[in-house]
């Protein structure tokens, strides 16, 4: 009989060509409680996707049959589950493309185990239900034609259900957490993903998350009214008044 712990273990798939990384991972990953199912193309990876659902994807770039793009851009047609990037060192395009696509985070190859086991952690822990201070005791936050539920982690414009990843959803709710007040790039990326960024590169992933997140929020995301600019500093939302709008 299975105990609980075996029953609730995370579920990892890590899709990467090269065996090598495949087996370091399934055993690492393993080592340290998760379960780990693999794929080593674009389409063995949508395959055991579909068939084991796991928590979060670990998916690396250069891949046979279908790459890393493309299986990332179907995996957000049809899925909001995390996803951390393996792109090629110094390839900054390779690192913004896949955010835009809709990846949570990415990993320079070559990595440490030990730093993607860190990201791994990190994105699990923030796509998790958390309290925010400053987020009313409902757990319901109305601003402009907005309502975003932080119980629910759902937010619905005028009452269209907007689909959110999880770390789209963690970085909107620190933002409305202190409405009004600047956070700097790396204050968001130590926030929500938890690590301090060690180049200057490493910000453009709150960059792009918030593009996303004007792209799906805003009436008009290249003149934002509710996610704005902080010049010389970051980005704030709005200062939220009490009460609906809608």
């Amino acid at each position: 009989m299975l105990s609980p712990l075996e029953i609730h273990k995370e579920k990892i798939l890590v899709v990467d060509d090269e065996a090598s990384i495949r087996r370091i991972l399934q055993t690492r990953l393993s080592m340290i409680g998760y379960e780990v199912v693999t794929a080593a193309d674009g389409e063995e990876a949508l395959k055991t996707f579909r068939n084991s659902f796991p928590d979060l994807v670990v998916l690396d770039v250069m891949m046979p049959k279908l790459d890393g793009y493309g299986v990332c851009q179907e995996l957000r047609e049809e899925s909001d589950v995390p996803i951390i990037m393996l792109t090629a060192l110094g390839d900054v395009a390779d690192r913004i493309t896949g955010l835009e696509l809709g990846a949570d985070d990415y990993v320079v190859k070559p990595f440490s185990p030990k730093e993607l086991e860190a990201r791994i952690r990190s994105v699990l822990r923030r796509v998790e239900k958390t309290e925010t201070s400053g987020i009313p005791s409902s757990g319901v936050i109305y601003v402009s034609n907005l309502r975003i539920d932080t119980n629910k982690r759902q937010v619905y414009k005028r009452d269209e259900r907007i689909r959110l990843t999880g770390m789209e959803f963690s970085l909107l709710e620190l933002l409305v957490s202190r409405s009004g007040e600047p956070f700097s790039r790396s204050e968001i990326l130590q926030e929500v993903w938890g690590y301090t960024p060690e180049r200057h590169v490493d910000t453009r992933v709150v960059d792009v998350h918030i593009s996303r997140l004007r792209a799906k929020l805003e009436d008009d995301p290249s003149n934002p009214e509710l996610i704005l600019t902080a010049r010389g500093t970051g980005y704030l939302f709005q200062r939220i008044m009490d009460g609906p709008d809608i």
